[in-house]
């Protein structure tokens, strides 16, 4: 073959190599725009802050191709129903908390967090590598949604009183917002749950609407304000050891990416758990010394009350377990987890934190 035709002949191939190139790289990286509702609003920069956190390194990640819009509570739907938008195709995605969601079945609580569960990094070692995450799919499969762990406050406050809990009698008649199955615990030792978005908290407490109120922690709770119109701040939180924050996504969109913005969105979303968690133990304790210093008292729950807590939670499971298979199915597992993680928490990690926290002033 003549020089002149080889480079004729060679100019051809390349030239018929680049027309099927360009269609199968143009099409991994296809221009998709999703919308996200979250069930927070926007005043809370870190619980609501995750979703933006997301979406950000979504399209960092994939040189703007991928784009989530995030919408704050209210601008689309309700923030409690996010899910539902979700789950219905209103929008592709939301970023918001599961245990909102046991009106429809309770199982949804065992993910997110349940009294008495898992603290953060016990949650995330569960859900991460001791099968929770394909235990809770396979449950949010039935709503048409597939769900990542997106963000974690760590142990939550116990909550803003309007007067002094000392005894389970105290409790009795009190009327509380709290989320999720916590609720039917606490009715159980007497307290009258009301589940309400975090926006409205502030004016139904302001009001006397309710006699207490519980959120997230001290960061959250002074932005929102319920240090004006509550007095005492009692700890620790219960019902929410270590919470998960989830990212849930519509199942079929979601199936309908390509394979690497799958593995996009879901890296994004460890990044954001770990994000969120972060940041809220490095927010927290200047917080609290804020509040303290400004005049909030600060309150233990007693061990009566926890006690009694305890022992109706426990009753509510094995009620729960015994006409929900897949309840039980996800409260087996969790407390099973649980056992072993604290068999080893004992030997180790409280060990070393309860000689921290007793030598942390001395010097």
């Amino acid at each position: 073959m003549k020089r002149r035709d080889f480079l004729k002949v060679s100019a051809t191939g390349a030239a018929a190599a680049t027309a099927v190139a360009s269609p199968a790289i143009a099409q991994s990286s296809p221009e998709v725009k999703w919308r996200l509702t979250s069930s927070f609003p926007k005043s809370l920069d870190t619980i609501y802050g995750g979703a933006e956190y997301l979406a950000k390194q979504v399209a960092e990640m994939t040189d703007n191709k991928f784009q989530i819009q995030v919408f704050a509570a209210g601008e689309v739907v309700p923030g409690l129903q996010a899910l539902d938008a979700t789950s219905n195709g209103t929008v592709e995605m939301c970023h918001t908390v599961s245990y909102y969601y046991v009106g429809k079945d309770p199982t949804f609580a065992v993910f997110a967090s349940v009294p008495f569960g898992l603290n953060a990094r016990q949650q995330n070692s569960w859900l991460y590598q001791g099968g929770g995450n394909e235990l809770a799919n396979e449950f949010y499969k039935k709503y048409g949604v597939i769900g990542f762990p997106s963000g974690n406050t760590g142990t939550q406050m116990g909550g803003w009183f309007r007067k002094e809990i000392k005894t389970v009698a105290d409790m009795s008649g009190l009327k509380m917002r709290i989320g999720g199955i916590a609720g039917q615990v606490l009715q159980k030792v007497g307290v009258v749950p009301q589940q309400i978005a975090g926006g409205d908290i502030y004016p139904a407490l302001e009001k006397g609407t309710i006699d207490a109120a519980e959120w997230v922690g001290p960061y959250d709770d002074e932005k929102l304000g319920f240090q004006k119109v509550a007095k005492y701040y009692y700890y620790p939180g219960f019902w929410e050891g270590g919470p998960t924050v989830h990212a849930f996504a519509n199942l079929e969109k979601f199936n309908a990416l390509p394979k690497n913005y799958q593995a996009i969105l879901a890296n994004a979303a460890v990044n954001t758990n770990t994000w969120m968690n972060a940041r809220y133990d490095m927010l927290n304790p200047t917080a609290l010394k804020r509040l303290v210093a400004s005049g909030t008292q600060l309150r233990p729950f007693s061990n009566e009350i926890l006690d009694a807590c305890l022992k109706a939670t426990n009753e509510l499971w094995a009620e729960l377990s015994a006409k929900n298979p897949d309840f039980k199915k996800a409260i087996d597992a969790m407390q099973a987890y649980r056992s072993d993680e604290y068999l080893w928490w004992q030997v180790a990690e409280y060990t070393y934190d309860s000689f921290m926290i007793r030598s942390r002033t001395r010097g």
